[in-house]
């Protein structure tokens, strides 16, 4: 079974990459983020995310002067069906601290981590590799996607 079937009616937490190949239209990466998310458009799982994910796809768009690229990446995060930023509570943050001790992953991959368990997410789609040792929930790599497509 592949992985879009496997996240039908689950709850899948996102790193920030998947987000950017999708909306910049990755080259190596786009073809496996874009099934992705016409499966989240079509409502068939529930995505989550930190508004860390805000922060980070907006640096580059307002470094290069590219307001319409923040303003779609503002819209999509905020506002886009089926998707929930949680912000930082003492929850997720406690629950980083945990996890950042434990495996020693940087801070914003913790409260990425963090964030998809207080959000009881099934899986966490990433292309950081690393992050796969955080056996919690399911990791996903966007290369492994890459790599099952071929």
């Amino acid at each position: 079974m592949g992985f879009l079937e496997d996240i039908q009616g689950q709850i899948v937490a996102l790193d920030t990459a998947p987000l950017i190949y999708f909306i910049e239209q990755h080259p190596v990466f786009h073809p496996v983020v874009r099934p992705l998310f016409q499966a989240l458009a079509a409502r068939q799982f529930t995505a989550v995310t930190s508004t860390l994910t805000l922060m980070e796809t907006l640096v580059q768009p307002l470094r290069t002067n590219q307001n319409d690229l923040a303003n779609r990446y503002h819209d999509i995060l905020l506002h886009a069906e089926n998707l929930t930023s949680y912000d930082l509570s003492p929850l997720i943050a406690t629950e980083a601290a945990r996890i950042r001790a434990e495996f020693h992953f940087r801070t914003p991959d913790a409260i990425q981590l963090a964030t998809a368990v207080h959000a009881k997410a099934a899986y966490f789609v990433t292309n950081d590799h690393a992050l796969k040792r955080f056996t919690d929930l399911q990791t996903i790599t966007l290369k492994e996607l890459v790599a099952n497509s071929q």
